[in-house]
């Protein structure tokens, strides 16, 4: 079944990254990092900054409209009806680095909102460095999600394609409105 292959693939890729990339520096490192996507702190921060500069206003509604594009669908809507169980519940013993979660896997709604942020960034007037230090964000904000054993790579592959659609989508709608 094609479910099954899906999570087994999850694992192997899961698995290896404990096998082979984990350290100490991580295992500080990334449990403080990916407290900055927590409940979507960080861009709801950042999309109220820039709904308080005129010359950024419709920035920050961009942003504000696919952040609320993730929250319905991908978080109360996708997530609830596919209804995934974490990796480490699903492995015996597994210690976490980061307290357990109460809601499902599928999609990573860390990386969704990352990945938001990271779409509407894109499509700014912006310098390329800003571009470029908002893909470094999103993409450390995914592989924190798998090294943290949180979520599995379909789950973060998710969250990417969705959040970019989501952060297009909320552009296209806002620029339409205003």
């Amino acid at each position: 079944m094609l479910t099954e292959y899906i999570t087994r693939m999850d694992f192997t890729i899961l698995d290896w990254i404990q096998a082979h990339l984990q350290c100490e520096f991580l295992d500080h490192f990334f449990p403080v990092f990916t407290c900055l996507g927590e409940k979507g702190w960080f861009f709801i921060l950042f999309a109220v900054i820039l709904l308080g500069i005129p010359k950024t206003r419709k920035w920050g509604a961009c942003l504000t409209c696919s952040l609320l594009l993730g929250l319905l669908f991908g978080n109360l809507i996708i997530k609830n009806i596919v209804a995934r169980t974490r990796p480490y519940d699903m492995v015996d013993n597994f210690m976490l680095l980061v307290e357990r979660l109460s809601d499902y896997s599928f999609p990573s709604g860390h990386t969704l909102a990352a990945f938001e942020f990271l779409a509407v960034i894109c499509m700014m007037p912006v310098k390329k460095l800003y571009k470029v230090l908002a893909g470094v964000f999103a993409f450390t904000m995914a592989f924190s999600r798998l090294y943290l054993y949180v979520h599995f790579p379909s789950d973060v592959l998710a969250g990417m394609l969705l959040g970019t659609l989501f952060g297009v989508m909320g552009v296209r709608i806002v620029t339409m409105i205003m």
